[in-house]
């Protein structure tokens, strides 16, 4: 018999602990928070996604809830948390500190001002006032009103599209300015209203059958490396590791009886599936899930990849060749029992988290559902008789900061094209795996040791300051360790604080990869979890742990820090390019420098297009000051093609100017038109079409669709930037190198 394709989507719902242990001890006690993720994230992402679904009742889905998500959602609902913008928003406007004002004006519009503030005139009023002028000249002209309307349209304006037609709601979206002290204390009140609803309708939904609830171990930590830090070497050999091994697999068992029990008394039955933190796995830890009483996990398609020791190309579509090694099953066969394992597609669940919101709603649905038909195709092709199941796993909060309406036209759309198409079935992952045990085997020595990150701990573990964090930790682990007294059940302070500490969270955020302007705070809470367990053994805290992990200055050069959608206008969006890689003009060989037309070379991709950002000295204009013409140069290293030398006169016979390429794209500053040209024999370049858009103002923006290059994904290569004035060189940039690129 034929099958109709399986999907299970998994959506992870996931915040670190923010409440510092310095205000309060148990996890229960009214504390005050750092940071507002938890409520604002509450009243935006997590119960409009489960009550969207629940309007079309065909579709099964699983939803990830990690314990210390609940716990800090429960703190908000009784009213016991408060973070500095809860405060500062419960504070009438007369008595506003002059720090107040300053936290305000600088962090009341951490937000995405395309989906957060643009909709909203008077928040969108007073975000454009502090671009123009200036925190300064907000803080010397700004009057009450303005602080009393920012202080509200920061809390409504993360109130989901799904609730405005509440009738508050909805009045006070109208109203748009003069709000009051009792204005903004409704607004809260309304935030724990929307709050308190999220675990029931979980609940209620998974009591239905269309919903599976999963866990995740208790703070999400990275359980491999809490098993051995030297599992870092797996997946890259000559790692730099901490100075000392941290090894503490006793501490697993804990996080994973804590995330039990919480489950089992807020949900009434028990857990089936575990979300492993980040999807880091390792043979080391599956015991311990086994003997807790899990049934399945989920992964990435990487580590598939280097268990199988399977590389996972993709055809032109984007598509995964072999897909039947992907969309199925695994038994994880132990001493201590079997564990099924599914692995989601990286590339389909990227699509979600970081490409669709740049889409038009209906256009993004349509090419998931494509995708996914385009693999049912497949399926029927191959005459399997097992079915397949395609996984979509990520991040269920954060993604949707970026979509319109905060995702509601999307989902409508995906949605109702799911429900129409016979060939596609959503499931949870238990109903598969119910129906169509896994069949395949993996030896659970086999398993790789990895994460969703390039099925490596690179983003955890390796770098200077997150190893110095790993030494913090493993000191502090080592001191609780040293007073066998102190039990979980008289001295549950030290170990909540521990528990904290080994959260996945701070050390995403030391060092290089990942970057924020709270860096500073993350930083600071991590101390402050390893303050904690010191001051719950009466023991001194070390004077290293009172300075920072880390000096918190803003990097230079640096390479993309995740996947990027600018709006090309030639404005220079902070927002939009604040992922983006970023090359400071200047160098050794002095042609380039601080003082250059060109200041600095800004680039990064999405699953759609190629982006570049060019920031001119201020004033500067094309034709005066900078040459007319920009010339993109594409090179593809170790791929067979025809190449071309650059077409411009007086270009110098150096590398890498004198590399042949494939790929030309000639922008003129002047009239900002393109040309696009393909290499072809005997040195000739032929014009091609191309869809590739570019816009000059304040700087230059230019954005590449990859089919302009007709590259698969994962496909590597490197582009140079000539500047010319009538065909003749001029100059170029990055200085003696390449700009490397990877098509996602």
């Amino acid at each position: 018999m034929s099958h109709p394709l399986y999907i299970a989507f998994i959506w992870h719902q996931h915040q670190p602990l923010y409440k510092s242990p310095g205000s309060g001890v148990s996890l229960s006690s009214s504390q005050q928070y750092r940071l507002p993720w938890v409520r604002l994230h509450g009243t935006k992402d997590y119960l409009d996604l489960v009550l969207l679904l629940e309007r079309y009742p065909k579709l099964h889905q699983t939803v990830n809830l990690v314990p210390s998500l609940i716990l800090q959602l429960e703190d908000y609902i009784a009213g016991t948390a408060f973070d500095p913008y809860l405060t500062a928003s419960l504070t009438p406007d007369e008595q506003l500190t002059q720090q107040q004002r300053e936290f305000i004006i600088q962090h009341f519009f951490d937000a995405n001002h395309h989906t957060l503030i643009d909709p909203h005139p008077r928040y969108a009023e007073l975000y454009q006032q502090r671009q123009d002028k200036g925190q300064a000249w907000c803080l010397a002209n700004w009057e009450l009103p303005d602080y009393g309307d920012l202080l509200a349209w920061h809390n409504l304006a993360w109130i989901d599209p799904l609730f405005w037609d509440d009738p508050e709601i909805a009045a006070w979206l109208k109203q748009g300015r003069n709000f009051t002290l009792s204005d903004r204390q409704r607004i809260y009140s309304k935030q724990r209203e929307i709050l308190s609803r999220i675990i029931p309708q979980h609940r209620k939904m998974q009591e239905a059958g269309q919903l599976e609830v999963t866990t995740t171990p208790y703070t999400h930590p990275i359980l491999p490396l809490l098993a051995d830090t030297n599992s870092g070497r797996v997946a890259v050999p000559n790692m730099t590791l901490p100075k000392q091994r941290f090894q503490w697999a006793e501490d697993i068992p804990r996080h994973l009886r804590k995330a039990w029990d919480l489950y089992k008394d807020r949900f009434g039955q028990i857990p089936r599936g575990l979300w492993p933190s980040e999807q880091s796995v390792s043979p080391a830890i599956l015991p311990d899930i086994i003997n807790q009483g899990y049934k399945w996990i989920c992964s990435d398609e990487a580590v598939l990849g280097w268990t199988l020791k399977h590389l996972f190309h993709r055809d032109g579509a984007g598509n995964v060749e072999q897909p039947e090694l992907l969309y199925r099953p695994y038994r994880l066969q132990t001493a201590e029992g079997d564990l099924s394992i599914v692995f989601r597609d990286h590339r389909l669940s990227d699509l979600i988290g970081f490409t669709y919101g740049a889409m038009p709603a209906k256009k993004a649905a349509a090419d998931l559902v494509g995708h996914l038909q385009a693999i049912a195709k497949k399926q029927r092709d191959s005459h399997s008789e097992q079915p397949w199941l395609v996984t979509i796993a990520l991040d269920g909060e954060n993604c949707w900061e970026f979509y319109s309406q905060d995702g509601k036209p999307f989902l409508e759309a995906l949605y109702q094209s799911l429900s129409d198409e016979p060939h596609l079935k959503l499931v949870t992952v238990s109903e598969f795996l119910e129906e169509f045990p896994a069949t395949a085997i993996i030896p659970g020595g086999q398993l790789h040791s990895g994460s969703w990150v390039d099925g490596s701990f690179t983003t955890w573990i390796g770098d200077p300051a997150k190893n110095r964090a790993w030494d913090y930790l493993t000191e502090a682990r080592k001191m609780l360790a040293s007073h066998p007294e102190a039990t979980e059940e008289n001295n549950p302070e030290a170990w909540e604080a521990l528990y904290a500490a080994e959260g996945s969270d701070w050390f995403w955020w030391f060092g290089a990869g990942h970057s924020s302007n709270q860096d500073a705070i993350f930083d600071r809470l991590f101390r402050e979890h390893l303050f904690g367990i010191y001051k719950a053994l009466n023991e001194p805290i070390p004077p290293y742990l009172k300075q920072p992990v880390e000096i918190h200055a803003a990097q230079a050069n640096h390479t993309p820090q995740g996947f990027i959608h600018p709006v090309i206008d030639g404005k220079g969006d902070e927002q939009d390019w604040d992922k983006a890689g970023r090359i400071e003009i200047g160098g050794a060989r002095g042609t380039m420098h601080n003082s250059s037309v060109i200041q600095r070379l800004w680039y990064g991709v999405d699953h759609l297009n190629f982006y570049l950002r060019l920031d001119f000295k201020s004033g500067a204009a094309p034709g005066r000051d900078l040459p007319t013409e920009l010339n993109l140069l594409w090179f593809y290293p170790e791929k067979t093609m025809v190449n071309s030398p650059i077409p411009l006169a007086d270009v110098p016979d150096a590398a890498p100017l004198n590399y042949h390429f494939h790929h030309l794209l000639e922008v003129n500053l002047l009239t900002q038109s393109i040309q696009f040209r393909e290499a072809g024999d005997n040195h000739q370049w032929h014009p091609r079409f191309s869809r590739a858009q570019v816009a000059i103002n304040s700087c230059l923006e230019l954005a590449v669709p990859w089919a302009d290059l007709q590259v698969p994904p994962d496909y590597p290569l490197r582009l140079i930037l000539v500047l010319a004035d009538e065909g003749r060189f001029s100059n170029y940039l990055p200085e003696n190198a390449l700009i490397p690129i990877e098509v996602p």
